[in-house]
């Protein structure tokens, strides 16, 4: 498995197994939770990506208790986690609207309340989750600063930043933002074209890409010229194929995958085996935008 170092202490594998839905599954235990890690550790994905708000705040806390029960998973592993979205769920109960908070109080409790619940010393890469219209890039900057100043953290980056969101928030801190986490598919692909990846790419900043297949939109049948062709691509296997579409370009981009099937997990490399040319990679953006480019 290919490794994208984002800093000179931090690399991440090149797919990243996502568990925004591990505290919906029928079974939690730490057993089957650690069944899923170890599919993916014996592929050579090492990068688990976690935020607060998963499971209504409790999915750290469902990873966590592996990580407590086989404490030797958590060397062999980067730990992704976010913060700043608050919804009336869990801790937040209280919460009366949804909303984001990226005020230095609000990222030092939710850094703390992450290593609690996941049983760490360390977050590998804390992401700040949405932008939010009420940061103060100076307080918000000199917290993220300090968290990795602190040890608590090893790098930080963002998620669904646009390119001025981004530059705010960098304009006030001393550390590099590591990477951008954005949403990314064959057939949410307007990050190809607007500025989003060229920004990222153009900074030599390795994007991760969430929801990879577009929340199982993919295989819903409204598109079944681009599914036939995938499946073509894929030797039967299309969501491998989309995976790889996203993998083919040079902005170096890692897919966040996300599922709690276990005999889908432990076939997630199969899309490092699938190459495109540039007309092939062509083919599959015509066939998701249905019609072909300018």
């Amino acid at each position: 498995m290919e490794r994208i170092s984002l800093t000179e202490t931090v690399a991440l594998s090149r797919l990243i197994y996502g568990m925004w839905r591990l505290a919906d599954d029928s079974d939690t235990s730490p057993r089957h939770v650690q069944a899923k890690i170890e599919a993916c550790l014996a592929q050579g994905i090492t990068t688990m990506d976690q935020a607060d708000i998963y499971g209504g705040y409790e999915a750290e806390e469902v990873f966590g208790n592996v990580l407590r029960a086989a404490p030797h998973l958590r060397d062999q592993i980067e730990i992704v986690t976010k913060c700043d979205i608050l919804v009336g769920a869990g801790r937040y109960a209280s919460t009366r609207v949804k909303h984001y908070d990226t005020s230095a109080a609000h990222i030092a409790a939710s850094i703390d309340h992450s290593l609690r619940l996941m049983g760490t010393e360390k977050i590998d890469l804390l992401l700040v989750h949405r932008p939010d219209p009420m940061m103060d890039h100076h307080e918000t900057g000199a917290a993220l600063d300090a968290a990795v100043a602190s040890g608590k953290v090893a790098s930080v980056g963002v998620s669904n930043f646009k390119r001025h969101d981004w530059t705010l928030l960098q304009s006030a801190m001393k550390t590099p933002l590591a990477t951008n986490q954005i949403e990314m598919s064959v057939v949410e692909n307007s990050a190809f074209t607007n500025g989003d990846l060229a920004f990222l790419q153009e900074f030599g900043v390795p994007p991760m890409a969430w929801s990879p297949l577009a929340g199982g939109a993919l295989f819903q049948g409204k598109n079944s010229k681009l599914l036939s062709l995938l499946n073509e691509i894929g030797a039967g296997d299309a969501a491998a194929a989309a995976v790889a579409w996203l993998l083919a370009h040079p902005a170096r981009i890692m897919p966040v995958l996300g599922t709690n099937n276990l005999s889908r997990i432990a076939k997630l490399d199969a899309a490092c085996a699938i190459t495109f040319d540039r007309e092939r990679w062509f083919e599959v953006f015509e066939a998701a935008n249905g019609c072909e480019v300018p």
